[in-house]
């Protein structure tokens, strides 16, 4: 036998009881209705919401570039057509294993073996053999202090007839491009994606949560074998992985930084010569 309890306490029960299933997820009002009974909110018009469109395409500041006199708009891609577009294999990112760092020294080492006899690495000289006879030598300064610096070689780029060399720095640090007949060095921003007809070239950059290295876009011309700059512009938008779509047109994906986190689209940009 059960003892019976006093009636108050199993009207409180019941009370309890339905209450928790008036409750229940399932018979919640769905988020952005508005209960019938209840006033319109400001903005909307008979109970209704306006749409409002997602945060990716209010940020319309992302959408244009200042270029001279020039205004330069930047359109959405599409991700199929991106996939479909060559990606110079200097530009793909190179991720450590789990658990491991990034091993600048053996990344150099299976590069080199790609390289042919121009390149070679000596102790802590990295010689860069030119067509006309120079060599560009290259020595690392392994010390544990602001003075210490790497150079990393990354890739040969035939289509502009040069060398990359990633040059790493105590903290940061930035490319050079050395041309493979005189050996002069052009300081970039990160590695060239280059035009089909090796006319022009891009450097992206993305650190838009850092924020220690320049985001934005250099673009360079080829003129009688040297890569002079047209426009350079510092953003609030990163550049990552450009893609050629056409000899004067980009696809690349735009970084930036939205909602304490890093989100990503896929833009195309008309370039100015």
């Amino acid at each position: 036998m059960f003892p019976l309890r006093p009636l108050p306490a199993l009207l409180g029960l019941c009370l309890l009881t339905a209450c928790s299933l008036r409750m229940q997820p399932g018979e919640r009002a769905r988020p952005g209705t508005v209960p019938r009974t209840a006033p319109p909110p400001p903005g909307t018009a008979g109970g209704t919401r306006r749409p409002v469109p997602p945060p990716i395409y209010r940020l319309t500041n992302f959408d244009t570039l200042i270029v001279g006199a020039q205004v330069l708009h930047l359109y959405p891609a599409s991700r199929s057509v991106y996939e479909q577009l060559p990606l110079q294999p200097w530009l793909s990112n190179e991720e450590p294993a789990e658990g491991e760092e990034l091993d600048p020294e053996a990344e150099e080492r299976r590069h080199l073996r790609q390289a042919g006899q121009a390149v070679k690495r000596n102790g802590h000289a990295l010689h860069l053999r030119c067509s006309s006879g120079k060599t560009v030598r290259l020595v690392n300064n392994p010390a544990e202090t602001d003075d210490n610096i790497f150079y990393q070689y990354v890739a040969t780029l035939s289509g502009i007839n040069s060398w990359l060399v990633a040059v790493h720095l105590y903290e940061g640090g930035y490319f050079l491009i050395i041309d493979r007949a005189t050996g002069r060095q052009t300081v970039v921003w990160s590695p060239p994606s280059v035009a089909p007809d090796g006319k022009m070239f891009v450097c992206g950059s993305s650190d838009v949560l850092a924020r220690y290295e320049p985001s934005g876009l250099q673009v360079w011309r080829m003129e009688n074998g040297r890569p002079r700059l047209l426009w350079e512009r510092q953003t609030e938008w990163g550049v990552s992985q450009a893609r050629w779509l056409n000899n004067h047109t980009i696809v690349f994906e735009q970084d930036f930084f939205h909602n304490g986190d890093v989100d990503t689209r896929l833009k195309r940009l008309a370039l100015v010569n």
